[in-house]
């Protein structure tokens, strides 16, 4: 059983997260300061290796993870660690790959992705740990590629807004909902291969298979009980969600707008 207390016990929202989410937060602060008036090209280079240094840490923690015998213990109902079953190809980390491609390629379909859904889906991991990452000890390994990965994809997908590659615009939002339509349904193709293949038999990236046991999916899937159609009401919802983030950027723009106009 994990430590109930403890200087350095992080669970969702305690001392011990709300001081790593503030570092992580401040780290973005002072790049994006630091980086104001520099060209694209070094704000570019900056972003994407950031995030390939997280893909090789991630790795790194997944690794060790697998020669961990207290999380295979853990998780020992679902299978244990399955190297097919630790890929980054889930709604938060699958945006260590999809950041440099939306940079580098100047893609608004793929930056509104992961401006409006990375932070989002690595927010709801942090806050809904599973199994073996919560109430332990940060300095684990485990315990720091976990959140140490999750407090990066955040910022990583809000520095694509702060260093200036993306500015929301209301025009994005079909868009926007039509590439998390595509892109959930090229990780459905995934985890059908791997439950097929028997190379994973319970893949689930994306949770478009099974709901395992979230309340809300539960709900959804009650309304449309059908493996990746259930998702289809979160898209409205994510749609709804992305609609009002703009909304605050648009409001921003207008009053900006106002200040800079020169007084008659």
């Amino acid at each position: 059983m994990p430590p109930e207390t403890g200087a350095w016990v992080i669970r969702p929202f305690n001392a011990v997260f709300c001081a790593c989410f503030a570092a992580f937060l401040l780290l973005l602060i002072i790049a994006s300061l630091a980086l104001r008036g520099k060209s694209e090209r070094t704000r570019k280079a900056v972003l994407i290796g950031a995030c390939l240094v997280t893909l090789v840490g991630f790795f790194v923690y997944k690794y060790y993870l697998s020669l961990d015998a207290d999380f295979d213990r853990i998780t020992s109902v679902m299978g244990g660690f399955n190297w097919w079953g630790e890929l980054p190809l889930q709604l938060c980390n699958i945006n260590m790959i999809l950041v440099p491609i939306a940079v580098a390629t100047d893609s608004r379909a793929l930056k509104s992705f992961c401006f409006f859904v990375g932070p989002l889906g690595a927010m709801m991991a942090l806050a809904m740990p599973g199994n073996g990452f919560d109430g332990y000890s940060i300095l684990l390994p485990r315990m720091l590629g976990y959140y140490g990965t999750h407090f990066m994809v955040v910022i990583e997908c809000l520095a694509v807004v702060t260093f200036g590659f993306y500015r929301p615009r209301f025009r994005d939002l079909p868009r926007t909902v039509l590439t998390i339509v595509l892109i959930a349904l090229a990780i459905f193709g995934v985890n059908m291969l791997l439950r097929t293949t028997g190379l994973h038999p319970k893949a689930n990236y994306f949770f478009n298979v099974e709901t395992e046991g979230n309340p809300v999916l539960d709900l959804f899937y009650n309304l449309i009980p059908y493996p990746f159609l259930y998702q289809l009401p979160c898209t409205l919802v994510l749609g709804a969600y992305a609609a009002v983030v703009t909304f605050g950027f648009w409001i921003a723009d207008r009053t900006r707008g106002k200040k800079e106009q020169p007084a008659a």
